[in-house]
C-alpha cells in the first residue's frame, strides 16, 4: 500500500432512491451552490446528521439549573461518603 493511499479518507457508498421531483430540486440546489451533486448531498446529509445527533445527545439547562451547576462547581465542597467509596473502588479496579 502506498503512502498516498494511507493518508486518504476512507470512502464508502450509499445507495438510495428518491422521487424525481426531489432529485431535480437537489440538483438545482447543488448547481446554485456551485457544488457537484455529490459534494452538495454529502454536506447536507452530514449537516443534518450533526443537528439530529446534537438534539439527541446535547443537554440544555435552564438559566436556573445552569446557575445552580456553576455554583456547585465553584463551591469548596468536601468529597462525600459515596465519592470516597467510588475513589476506593476505582483504585482497586483500575489502578491496581
Amino acid at each position: 500500500m502506498s503512502v498516498g493511499t494511507l493518508s486518504k479518507t476512507k470512502i464508502d457508498r450509499m445507495h438510495f432512491r428518491l422521487p424525481k421531483a426531489v432529485k431535480d430540486r437537489v440538483e438545482k440546489a447543488a448547481l446554485a451552490s456551485g457544488q457537484t451533486l455529490t459534494d452538495f448531498a454529502v454536506s447536507v446529509l452530514a449537516s443534518s446528521a450533526d443537528r439530529v445527533l446534537e438534539q439527541q445527545y446535547a443537554t440544555t439547562l435552564s438559566d436556573r439549573d445552569r446557575d445552580r451547576l456553576l455554583r456547585l462547581l465553584d463551591a469548596d465542597a468536601k468529597p462525600g461518603k459515596a465519592l470516597k467509596q467510588a475513589q476506593k473502588m476505582h483504585k482497586k479496579l483500575i489502578i491496581e
